[in-house]
């Protein structure tokens, strides 16, 4: 645990805190960066966490307390003992939805904020730091993912979670402005950028200018975003190929009346993957395990039932996720998942998946040409075009910006740390003389 004295310099670092992975970045006097290793129970490491936790309690000598484990860990404590644990995901997903206000772990009643910053603090010590030895930047959307979501709200909550977890007036600025800090040092002369961020849960952009040599070195001129993202191309993929196998097109009867449609929500709450967890209810279960008695399709709807109570929807998602990963380097791929008497082996060509989204690429396009009204450029003006985060790698998403900017001016790399540099950069500048 680094523990520097009351008065040296603080660590200067950018926290990327996603819905999907968290990334820590720390930059050093000379203005180099390192992402921080986070290091596991069985000694992996690596440069992002899963932004998950995992609670249970424990017996500490008379008395029951609480414990944690993130990332990795999580998903291993999770499955050691489902039954007597809590797996929370998505955390990032609720921070604008008002709605969400605290929610009840054992007999704790814990508040959003208190849960992430729970888990930042393990995050923080996995990297071998003090919340309080630090002086963070931190990333915020855009536009905060859900339908109602109140920004202003998301940014309160994000803020007062940091504060939380220990760290001293953290500093909170737009995620696709941290890309493009991390974009500039490749620059040599002035530019026009357009950032494209792709993370889980949403989609952000920001069209910035950038001088290297100037006092103000970055300007930013106009950002939009969109609450879609990675997130949202799995669901597609689990609504076409996984979902009809699960018994989502079955009917059933109740008292021998006409056929009812199985209920839709069982199926839009399979294809968000935080939610899948919550279906794991006495209630719930019973209810599919009624419903498949007079299904016109029981074996599938019993399958779903399993794939639930055996807690199977990590690897299903994997499964999911390996599947897009393909399609974008190939043509075609095969979704493949096994578990009991479910055998999912289903061939998807990039047509397809291509098609699937299409609603979802216009709404991307619908936000890049918000951010361009925002600055009344045209696309000749803008000079290169930087995307990170993994869904910039779905060869439809890289072709609305080569249609509209040409291939030729648009760039990527570090798309998983980038955010996370540039923010970590940030914090630097603030700090210099």
């Amino acid at each position: 645990m680094t523990t520097p004295g009351h008065n040296q310099t603080k660590i200067r670092v950018g926290i990327d805190f996603g819905t999907t992975n968290s990334v820590v970045v720390i930059a050093d006097e000379n203005g180099n960066t390192h992402p921080a290793r986070f290091v596991f129970t069985d000694h992996a490491t690596s440069e992002t966490c899963r932004t998950l936790l995992c609670l249970w309690m424990d017996q500490d000598g008379r008395r029951r307390v609480m414990k944690d484990a993130i990332g990795l860990d999580a998903i291993e404590a999770y499955l050691d003992d489902p039954t007597e644990s809590r797996l929370i995901m998505s955390m990032k997903t609720y921070l604008a939805q008002g709605s969400f206000r605290e929610t009840r772990v054992f007999s704790n009643v814990m508040t959003l904020e208190a849960l992430i910053a729970r888990f930042l603090t393990s995050l923080m010590d996995k990297a071998g730091l003090n919340p309080s030895d630090v002086s963070a930047t931190i990333g915020r959307p855009v536009r905060f993912a859900g339908e109602l979501a109140d920004d202003s709200l998301g940014v309160a909550r994000l803020r007062e979670s940091f504060l939380e977890a220990g760290f001293p007036e953290p500093n909170i600025v737009l995620e696709p402005e941290g890309a493009g800090w991390r974009f500039m040092q490749r620059l040599d002369r002035p530019a026009t950028v357009l950032v494209g961020d792709f993370g889980g849960g949403t989609s952000d952009f920001s069209i910035m200018r950038f001088d290297p040599q100037a006092t103000q070195r970055v300007t930013t001129l106009g950002h939009s975003g969109v609450g879609i993202a990675g997130d949202q191309f799995d669901y597609r993929i689990i609504s076409h190929a996984v979902a009809p196998a699960l018994g989502r097109d079955a009917t059933y009867r109740v008292m021998g009346g006409q056929p009812l449609p199985v209920p839709a929500e069982w199926f839009a709450s399979l294809g968000r993957w935080h939610r899948l967890s919550l279906m794991r209810t006495p209630q719930t279960l019973r209810d599919i395990a009624d419903v498949a008695k007079t299904s016109s399709e029981p074996e599938k709807l019993r399958n779903l039932l399993r794939l639930i109570e055996d807690q199977e929807g990590q690897n299903l998602y994997r499964a999911v996720g390996q599947a897009k990963s393909d399609l974008s380097r190939q043509d075609s791929t095969v979704l493949r998942f096994i578990h009991r008497d479910l055998k999912i082996e289903e061939t998807i060509t990039r047509a397809d998946f291509e098609s699937w989204i299409a609603p979802d690429l216009s709404r991307l396009d619908d936000a890049i040409e918000d951010a361009m009204r925002q600055t009344g450029l045209g696309p000749n003006d803008i000079d290169r075009v930087f995307l990170t985060g993994g869904t910039s790698f779905v060869p439809a998403v890289r072709n609305l910006f080569d249609q509209r900017f040409g291939a030729e001016r648009v760039d990527g790399g570090s798309e998983f740390v980038s955010v996370a540099e540039g923010l970590a950069l940030i914090e630097r500048e603030r700090h210099l003389p």
